[in-house]
């Protein structure tokens, strides 16, 4: 067996497919990227998410107690990835992504109407969000476009490692 960096581990257990988290402060809309989140309960819905402290969203979700998860579709994949990549201080994440904010119903976060669902959620649990950025929330109301049907969704992916400087071996493919 090779040895596996531990920068690797996440990309194997991550537990769902890749989201939108929106939240909204001060009437300035947020977007992120969210890769880490995971069901905790099916009766009502909870779902756990770290986000991180340096992300706008963070503030605003701490402070605000709501935010709308919103699953966009593969064909989405270019503007995930243009959108993880980051937007300029003080842009607007929506506009730079191409995306459209929607009025949600019981949250101020908007919903992101080009995702084909749609998640309004209110922070139940903040007891981990000191020590490991995790917040739990409650689903207090869930959409569904079904112009778009239920389509592939977007999963993180491991890369395969590049060789060592001077290993002409090939690495071998990610899973």
């Amino acid at each position: 067996m090779d040895a596996l960096s531990l920068e690797q581990v996440y990309a194997l257990l991550a537990p769902g497919p890749v989201v939108f988290l929106t939240t909204c402060r001060d009437a300035r809309a947020h977007l992120m990227v969210l890769n880490w989140h995971m069901m905790v309960d099916v009766a009502p819905p909870y779902i756990a998410c770290v986000v991180p402290q340096g992300d706008p969203s963070f503030s605003a979700l701490r402070s605000t107690r709501d935010c709308v998860i919103a699953v966009p579709s593969a064909d989405l994949s270019q503007t995930v990835a243009a959108l993880a990549r980051g937007v300029p201080p003080g842009g607007d994440p929506f506009a730079a992504a191409s995306l459209t904010p929607a009025a949600a119903e019981s949250v101020t976060s908007p919903l992101v109407t080009e995702c084909f669902v749609n998640l309004e959620c209110r922070v139940t649990d903040t007891r981990l969000v000191s020590q490991y950025n995790l917040f739990i929330l409650e689903v207090m109301k869930a959409w569904h476009d079904p112009a778009q049907g239920w389509p592939a969704t977007i999963r993180p992916r491991l890369a395969a490692p590049a060789p060592a400087a001077g290993n002409s071996a090939t690495a071998s493919s990610a899973p």
